[in-house]
């Protein structure tokens, strides 16, 4: 502890010393008298740069605002002439100039660096408040860099991951077609295509549309699990394809049993081809994973309901996307 205490003591003396040694120096740069007019200047344009940069955030973080690409355009122009003019005004009005005529020449000895550092500190005499100079700049920094990375998390939620598997599909959930009629299980014949959407949901969410088919239900290999998930062989799995998000929207069926493949859900884009029988698993194709299956039920009237969730995450990113232009 003693040659920690000494330690301490010989910095505090040594920076004292050095102080006062540089205090007693001829000065480089002429001394320069405070404007505080320029200061209070500088600082208020800087706290406008900060309060623009929040003002994109915000603007960015409201859903369906109206002229929002104008409005976040003017914040971040603002932003950066702000701290543009907070620049200007130190440069012009707060630094010391000096004249001279020949360039520094490159710090190569000890006494050299030691005039730079100099140079440095005595330029900066006319700032009187220094401290509340930090703190704009640093608020303007910071407002900036948040602006900055506001846009990336346009890539997915923020925090936690649950949107990720939110669909509008719940148990006992109706099926309807397009014209939102219910869909009902003695309508669905084999060797035919259907598509159907949550009753009473959004249908331009990702989650949304399903595409259903009726196999015999001696042909279905589900995984473990799904023995109940596509009763009467009635079986339905999510539209949007697990390569690109594409629709599937064609449905191969075999016209000679003997020879022809065995029926399958095909995105024609990329030719993901998919395996009702097998739980939509992938046979062909680009795509890397299953169709997410959604398990079904019959209801007294006969009419298809859903009787969960997907066993899967839908499409190949986030299922909270809108596909109507939004």
């Amino acid at each position: 502890m003693r040659r920690l205490g000494r330690w301490l003591l010989a910095v505090v003396v040594a920076f004292l010393w050095r102080r006062r040694e540089r205090e007693a120096n001829e000065r480089i740069v002429p001394p320069g008298s405070p404007d505080r007019g320029a200061e209070g200047l500088t600082i208020a344009l800087l706290f406008a740069a900060a309060l623009a940069a929040v003002a994109f955030v915000v603007v960015y973080a409201i859903d369906g605002l109206a002229d929002s690409t104008q409005l976040l355009g003017v914040a971040l122009g603002v932003a950066f002439g702000c701290l543009a003019g907070a620049l200007i005004v130190v440069a012009k009005r707060l630094v010391v100039s000096e004249e001279i005529d020949e360039d520094y020449p490159e710090p190569e000895h000890p006494e050299e660096q030691e005039r730079l550092a100099q140079l440095v500190e005595e330029s900066g005499d006319r700032i009187t408040r220094k401290r509340l100079m930090i703190v704009a700049g640093g608020a303007a920094g910071t407002a900036l860099g948040a602006a900055a990375l506001a846009p990336a998390l346009s890539l997915g939620p923020a925090l936690g991951t649950g949107g990720l598997r939110d669909t509008p599909w719940r148990r006992g959930r109706r099926l309807v077609d397009s014209d939102g009629r219910p869909l009902r299980a003695g309508d669905i014949s084999t060797d035919t295509f259907y598509s159907a959407f949550p009753e009473g949901a959004k249908m331009d969410k990702i989650g949304s549309p399903l595409v259903v088919v009726r196999l015999e239900p001696s042909r279905l290999r589900l995984p473990p699990g799904r023995e109940d998930w596509a009763p009467e062989g009635i079986i339905a799995f999510s539209k949007i394809c697990t390569h690109a998000g594409c629709a599937v929207s064609e449905y191969r069926t075999p016209l000679f049993e003997p020879t022809a493949p065995s029926p399958a859900l095909v995105c024609p884009c990329h030719y993901s081809t998919f395996d009702p029988a097998a739980g939509g698993e992938v046979v062909f194709g680009p795509a890397g994973r299953p169709l997410p299956q959604l398990p079904l039920t019959i209801d007294a009237s006969g009419d298809l309901r859903a009787a969960g969730g997907y066993s899967g995450p839908v499409g190949p990113a986030w299922s909270g996307v809108r596909s109507g232009g939004t």
